[in-house]
């Protein structure tokens, strides 16, 4: 197994155990600086994503905001696995609006007008949620939506991070059967996929061990903030 993938599921993993999302956001334009194709980089991605959400569901699953997960089904599911289906006919570059998304949304809480501009945007949930879809379909970034959408709704820690993992492993697994259904082949052997999703969870026990059980709310809407506006950053940077 490569070490780049290795040390690659690794820091992902560790992003993704304390937010509920990154191995997908970051994971995918790693991998594919790396020279993994496209379909590849979710092959392996998409299951240590997966394995991780699901273990922070099992964990908190009472906390979860179960009305906005049904429109996670309804409204973004859907299209995901339509515009992943489509994907190699269309191409439509989104990460420099996502960026600039990220960025205002990490700076709400310091003024009035960025604010009030944010929650203009996700004040259409399912319209927002549907396009959501689309950009997650096509590009694997919808994490970065799906984040700005419930740092908006200020819930406390555990309630941001289930509702979060819930929702990416939903979308996840209709990723995961697309590619199945669609008979996508994997350069990434089976023994490699599974050694990396044992990675990814033993990552998460020792982060849940070490770092999120010693953030409170108030440290952890702090740090969600700076990791939105990291992930602003990149996705600006990736688009130049």
């Amino acid at each position: 197994m490569p070490i780049e993938l290795l040390l690659t599921i690794a820091a992902v993993s560790v992003i993704q155990s304390i937010f509920g999302v990154g191995v997908l956001l970051f994971g995918t334009p790693i991998l594919l600086l790396l020279g993994y194709e496209f379909v590849d980089a979710l092959g392996v991605l998409l299951p240590i994503s997966m394995a991780i959400n699901i273990l922070q569901v099992i964990r908190h699953y009472d906390d979860l905001d179960v009305a906005f997960y049904k429109n996670i089904l309804i409204y973004s599911a859907p299209l995901v696995v339509v515009c992943l289906a489509l994907v190699t006919a269309v191409k439509v570059n989104v990460t420099p609006i996502i960026g600039v998304l990220l960025i205002l949304v990490a700076l709400k809480n310091f003024s009035t007008f960025i604010a009030s501009k944010v929650q203009s945007i996700v004040k259409y949930e399912r319209l927002y949620l549907m396009v959501m879809g689309v950009v997650h379909g096509m590009s694997n970034l919808g994490g970065s939506m799906l984040t700005i959408i419930i740092y908006s709704k200020h819930y406390p820690k555990d309630k941001t991070r289930v509702t979060a993992a819930a929702s990416y492993a939903t979308v996840a697994f209709c990723q995961l059967l697309t590619l199945l259904w669609l008979g996508s082949e994997f350069t990434v052997s089976y023994f490699d996929k599974i050694s990396l999703i044992q990675v990814g969870t033993v990552m998460f026990l020792l982060t849940e061990e070490m770092l999120y059980n010693n953030i409170d709310n108030e440290k952890y809407s702090k740090l969600f903030a700076v990791f939105l506006f990291i992930s602003g950053i990149l996705l600006i940077m990736k688009s130049l």
